[in-house]
């Protein structure tokens, strides 16, 4: 069995999103289902377009979502002698022909063909044909290297998403593959690239549908059979436009520095436009197990911030707390946070992650969350007024006194708020809910018992003090 070779083309011409890095992840899920090799090509022939920071960005947000190519990164600028090599070997071969047609020309025909209601199309004026005469060279043209497209019959495949698709050759005039300088063009450099890298399955945006029988054509005339096509359906924004940056799209790389989890953005894509029955939530893993291509979607999948920040909720609650601690560190290091030395390493900052994990979606919500051990809280004047009164005031007092002899564990600092609420006959919010604004700088936390033994006991001494 032919060993799978899949290949992530992006033209580094602007930033990355979301839309454009899921024809990375599908290829690359598929090639690791199959024990394939994944290909990172950057098609940087738009020499204007093209700059060094949106491959920077095309790098930097496949190796945050763990999206690891086998082979490249390939440069078609560093590929132009071996396109050269294939057309003059195409010119040789009589596959390919010059055309001295001026763009002039091409215009006053294709306004003639349409005056006509005719497809506007090249005519084939200096396509050699046997018998035929061409006409006579024009002096100081450089002029453009044409395909030999074949007449007649169609260009027939099976798509793995929009199933069976038949194009007339009689549809398709003989593409400009090199321009006057010589360059090649881009469905030419794109076929000698899948070629020479033995691609077996391109998966790919259906922006490239109506490039297809044209690239199949030229495979097939250098003696290749075609690989395997599946044209994805775009990706819509919120308000149902083709996701861009003109239309609001975010850099993948934002999603990182915003604290989504990657293998959560990598469970959120996957789902826009591929299934597993009605699995929502699974791991990398079992992605890659059950990735195949019968299962992808036909029509376009719709981005839904909410709906994301869902599945990276899921996944917070699931992850590991020691990797939870360490992007935790790296959020406060970003903020210009210095931890205290006890957060720096060891178990308490896991701890404290594992307690708070579940009421986040993002790591930078944890940070907020966790931030009450790393500096100064400022409880709300106005809700402090409304909780602290002459009957739980002493009561603060007495719990104070207490937490000063108790071990420092959940259990032992549950039983002093216990014993606190039995001697001044107060229910648990009474004593709870004004700890947690004094200590935590807010109303609502996990248990208070479990927050509390994650302070350093003087922490909380120090705070509980300030009702005087």
């Amino acid at each position: 069995m032919t060993q799978v070779r899949t290949r992530f083309a992006p033209s580094p011409t602007g930033f990355i999103h979301l839309g454009n890095i899921r024809s990375a992840l599908y290829p690359w899920a598929f090639a690791r289902a199959n024990q394939g090799v994944f290909i990172l090509r950057i098609e940087d022939t738009d020499v204007e377009r093209s700059s060094q920071e949106a491959v920077d960005v095309i790098v930097e947000g496949m190796k945050w979502l763990g999206l690891d190519h086998d082979e490249g990164p390939f440069f078609q600028m560093q590929r132009m002698d071996r396109y050269k090599a294939v057309l003059k070997d195409m010119l040789d071969k009589g596959l390919a022909y010059p055309c001295y047609m001026s763009t002039q020309e091409l215009d006053a025909l294709r306004e003639r063909q349409m005056a006509n209601k005719e497809k506007p199309r090249y005519d084939g004026t200096w396509r050699p044909e046997p018998g035929k005469t061409l006409p006579p060279i024009p002096e100081g043209v450089q002029p453009v290297i044409r395909f030999k497209n074949p007449i007649g019959g169609s260009v027939v495949w099976e798509d793995k998403v929009k199933g069976r698709i038949e194009i007339s050759n009689d549809e398709l005039d003989d593409l400009v593959i090199a321009r006057p300088d010589g360059t090649p063009t881009y469905n030419f450099c794109v076929v000698v690239d899948d070629m020479d890298m033995g691609i077996t399955h391109v998966i790919r945006g259906d922006d490239h549908v109506n490039n297809t029988p044209r690239q199949i054509n030229i495979l097939r005339a250098m003696g290749m059979e075609p690989p395997v096509y599946a044209h994805l359906p775009t990706v819509l924004n919120e308000q149902g436009e083709k996701m861009s940056k003109r239309h609001g799209a975010k850099a993948v790389t934002q999603y990182r520095d915003e604290g989504y989890l990657a293998d959560a953005v990598v469970n959120y894509l996957a789902r826009l436009g591929w299934s597993h029955g009605d699995d929502e939530i699974f791991s990398r893993q079992q992605l890659i197990e059950w990735f195949n291509l019968d299962h992808l979607g036909k029509s376009a999948g719709q981005f839904d911030e909410a709906k994301l920040r869902w599945v990276a909720q899921q996944h917070m609650k699931m992850a590991d707390d020691q990797l939870l601690a360490s992007l935790v560190r790296e959020q406060f290091s970003r903020r210009g946070v210095t931890l205290p030395a006890v957060l720096q390493s060891g178990d308490t900052l896991p701890a404290m992650c594992g307690l708070f994990k579940d009421r986040c979606s993002t790591t930078v919500e944890l940070a907020d969350w966790l931030s009450m051990y790393v500096g100064d809280v400022a409880p709300s004047a106005d809700e402090l007024a409304a909780q602290l009164n002459d009957a739980n005031k002493p009561a603060l007092a007495a719990l104070a006194s207490r937490l000063e002899t108790v071990a420092w564990e959940k259990g032992a600092i549950n039983q002093a708020i216990k014993d606190t609420m039995g001697e001044f006959g107060l229910k648990m919010p009474q004593v709870a809910i004004p700890v947690r604004l004094l200590v935590c700088g807010r109303a609502q936390t996990p248990s208070v018992d479990a927050v509390l033994a994650l302070f350093e006991r003087d922490v909380v001494l120090q705070r509980l003090k300030k009702i005087a």
